[in-house]
């Protein structure tokens, strides 16, 4: 869901208090529907690859099924987003008097995958309220949710409250009217993604079936996007309102999808751990009381959250400066689109880095107003550290995650990311370009908010079972925005000569894949001290009919670890590029000046590399300064509309960006 504006403890307490019980919703509605449909047997694409291609996706994208977009004003459906997503267009807010929208947008350059990641939270009181036909338009909850202008108050008490609970007088005493209302979106969510999803060999488009698990608990950002492999899923998605607890949700969806014998298959995607108060990453394993029970949480985790989003238009989830708890902290480059930053410092007036979170018992249960601490474990960069750690204390690696990135639009723009001609990702919030650009700090459609980014996925064929495969082995990476091509190996026995060796065939490829492994891969000790070599490569974005590409600077590779003392430690290699190559921009115009690369390939050995202890290294790739998308739409706004801050440049959010990619780790193991 959007960031929501700060919330009183008033509205904490009106939640405990409202419900301290939910409905006995029946288990089966939430297992398949019997009988199980049969698996789809794909047809295999004409451009299969063995070596792999690379596909673009956007896995989380959100329609008017949505509660947040429809009372933002957006009328769109499923088959809108992926009608957009797939080259074609759609309209959005302002809306007219007859409530029709008034803006056609298209995107710049078609997807090959995309998942309608719609919550499931509300999903049948969304459908009841919105149908003047149906037993509870007159509802009190409906009236109310019609004619407030408030996401705030409709929604944030039933998914912070660990007791949740639906409203009897829409839902009836049973809770049967939503169940039967959600199963109704559920089927209208799965036929887009049905006929949208190209059967032939041409495999020109995938559509995958998925939801939004939206955990808000105690104000804490704990949200999860759910793929499903195939055709087969649950008669219902699990909403925070049946399960509240993330492992128990984790638990129950494994435990009727994957580990059922119907051919089911699904893996879960946390995002925004940037607004998780140090939550989404904890290791505290709140009533996991034994080594054991602490060992099948964390093997858990690790099965069913293959990937970490971290990047959307809510933010980065990399890393920060000055996050106590890391040494080496210092990296320039972590401080990028940090949503938070700009909520903390202009809301609450505080130091971001003066409040730690609280962690144990208290940490568990302490109410939030929204981001208000900071924590290492609310960034994926020293999550992965923390796996290491925890591997050696448990034995398993809970946070064993590759990275990517999507949107998180609210507008049905699937994969509508060029800043030059973003139209907001919230309907009437940031329907036009005042709004879009102003700085006022936490308000959603803000400039605090971006455009988001977009996964790259390394796939056999455009189909669902080899694209989701991939995201299951972590061959995966996330931009924040351009499609800029990156790849990234290790092994023991690359020549120092590789990058040499590229040519027009695929040799090198082959050699790449034969002699080590690829992101997301697993390194094994070999006899000696003898380090690992790693290939870097990436190629810049040609950009689009409108906006050309960016030029890349340089790349790094940054490599986590604990040290023999259990300090967790990061450091960030520059191993192509030249960070010195003057770039800039001049966000007055927009002109772009200095020189850049249009590919960059590197073998890298680590100059620190101790074979005793375990390490994770990703690649990160950096576009030369270009810039960001409020800057390109004050080009056009004069006089009464141009707001001051069109003519400040934000401490939060420059107006002058470099647009990265952030490839999924190598680990290696000793």
């Amino acid at each position: 869901m959007p960031h929501m504006k700060p919330l009183g403890f008033f509205l904490i307490a009106t939640a405990l208090a409202a419900g301290c019980s939910v409905e006995d919703y029946p288990i089966n509605r939430y297992e398949i529907a019997e009988p199980a449909p049969a698996v789809e047997v794909e047809t295999p694409c004409a451009d299969r690859n063995p070596l792999r291609n690379l596909y673009w996706g956007d896995t989380h994208v959100h329609t008017a099924m949505s509660t947040d977009s429809y009372l933002a004003g957006v009328s769109m459906l499923p088959n809108d987003a992926l009608r957009y997503g797939f080259g074609g267009s759609l309209r959005l807010p302002p809306n007219d008097a007859q409530g029709n929208p008034t803006r056609e947008v298209s995107i710049d350059r078609p997807l090959d995958f995309i998942a309608i990641t719609d919550h499931a939270e509300f999903l049948g009181e969304q459908l009841l309220c919105t149908s003047s036909d149906s037993a509870s338009y007159e509802s009190e909850y409906c009236n109310d949710y019609r004619g407030s202008n408030s996401l705030d108050l409709n929604m944030a008490k039933y998914i912070i409250t660990p007791w949740t609970f639906r409203e009897d007088d829409a839902c009836g005493e049973d809770g049967k009217r939503c169940r039967d209302a959600a199963e109704t979106y559920w089927q209208k969510n799965i036929a887009a993604a049905e006929d949208w999803d190209d059967k032939s060999s041409n495999c020109e488009r995938t559509a995958f079936i998925a939801y939004e698990y939206s955990s808000y608990r105690l104000a804490a950002n704990l949200h999860r996007n759910i793929i499903f492999r195939n055709n087969v899923v649950p008669a219902l998605p699990i909403s925070y309102i049946e399960e509240p607890m993330e492992w128990n949700f984790l638990q129950r969806l494994k435990d009727v999808c994957k580990d059922t014998d119907t051919g089911c298959d699904v893996l879960a995607i946390p995002h925004n751990s940037n607004i998780s108060n140090g939550r989404m990453f904890n290791v505290d394993y709140y009533g996991a009381d034994t080594e054991k029970e602490r060992s099948a949480r964390a093997t858990l985790r690790a099965e069913m959250e293959p990937v970490v989003e971290i990047y959307q238009h809510k933010g980065a989830s990399e890393c920060r400066n000055g996050i106590i708890g890391i040494l080496n902290s210092t990296d320039e480059l972590c401080a990028f689109e940090h949503m938070e930053d700009q909520t903390i410092q202009n809301v609450w007036g505080k130091d971001p880095l003066v409040d730690e979170c609280p962690t144990g018992n208290w940490g568990h249960w302490r109410p939030h107003l929204g981001p208000d601490c900071y924590s290492p474990l609310s960034y994926a960069r020293y999550a992965l550290i923390e796996g290491l750690a925890q591997e050696e204390i448990l034995g398993i690696n809970p946070f064993k995650f590759g990275l990517i990135a999507s949107t998180d639009t609210h507008n049905a723009i699937a994969g509508g990311v060029e800043e030059g001609s973003y139209p907001g990702h919230l309907g009437n919030e940031d329907a036009n370009a005042s709004k879009r650009v102003s700085d006022v700090g936490g308000n959603r459609g803000s400039s605090s908010d971006s455009p988001g980014g977009i996964i790259g996925v390394w796939a056999e064929e455009n189909n669902r079972a080899p694209i989701f495969d991939a995201i299951r082995r972590k061959e995966v990476y996330g931009t924040s925005g351009p499609r800029i091509s990156a790849r990234f190996f290790a092994g023991w026995d690359y020549s120092k000569n590789f990058c040499k060796q590229v040519r027009g065939d695929d040799r090198w490829l082959t050699s790449a894949y034969n002699k080590g492994v690829p992101m997301g891969g697993d390194l094994t000790a070999v006899d000696g001290d003898k380090a690992p070599r790693f290939i870097a490569m990436a190629m810049a974005d040609a950009g689009s009919r409108d906006f050309l590409g960016t030029p890349l600077q340089r790349l790094q590779i940054i490599k986590g670890w604990v040290d023999k003392d259990g300090n967790r430690v990061n450091k960030v290699y520059d191993v192509a590029g030249n960070p010195d190559n003057d770039a800039s921009v001049d966000t007055r115009t927009c002109e772009q000046s200095g020189q850049g690369f249009e590919q960059l390939c590197a073998v890298w050995e680590d100059p620190a590399f101790d074979a005793r202890l375990r390490a994770v290294y990703y690649m990160r790739v950096l576009e030369n300064p270009s810039c960001r998308y409020d800057a390109w739409q004050c080009l056009d706004l004069q006089g009464d509309v141009r707001p001051d801050s069109c003519d400040v440049d934000s401490v939060v959010h420059p107006k002058s960006i470099q647009e990265r990619a952030w490839t999924s780790p190598i680990w290696y193991t000793p």
